[in-house]
């Protein structure tokens, strides 16, 4: 039986960051079917990808063009829902905001086991945008593993 149905990514504004990472996880092979989206800790209303984001995407055969940002709820947290939170900041933010008392969060580099955090584009040039998805399909092809891996031991 799967672990979880859902993952989702969780950035500030879901305009860059978890909108990249879920366009790369879609991109991967998993083992068992899993609902994947992001959303963020700061949406005042639906925003699209920034375009820095989406070139980036693009130029890697990914796209994101359609997506409107959309906003992390209370509701979002279940015990067959994964959330990872793109960063420490990030994290801290859903922790003391969003998330229920009883409810651990962690960061994507944490969940896999890595030091390093992915850094944050925003406000960058496109260069920025270009190594936070190198980043982030490092994380994310290891995230693929280590659920892959999962769902055999289950």
């Amino acid at each position: 039986m799967r672990r979880y149905d859902k993952l989702i990514f969780v950035s500030n504004s879901d305009t860059a960051m978890g909108p990249m990472a879920e366009a790369i996880l879609q991109s991967k092979y998993l083992l068992e079917e899993l609902e994947i989206t992001s959303k963020g800790v700061i949406v005042l209303f639906p925003e699209p990808i920034n375009p820095k984001a989406e070139a980036v995407l693009v130029s890697n055969g990914l796209t994101m063009k359609e997506h409107m940002s959309d906003p992390l709820v209370k509701e979002d947290f279940n015990d067959r829902t994964l959330i990872l939170a793109v960063n420490e900041s990030v994290k801290k933010k859903v922790q003391k905001e969003v998330a229920p008392e009883d409810v651990s969060i962690r960061t994507l580099n944490e969940y896999v086991g890595e030091a390093q955090e992915v850094s944050n584009p925003y406000g960058g040039v496109l260069a920025d945008y270009g190594q936070c998805f190198a980043e982030l399909e490092a994380l994310i092809t290891k995230l693929v593993v280590q659920l892959n891996e999962e769902e055999l031991m289950n």
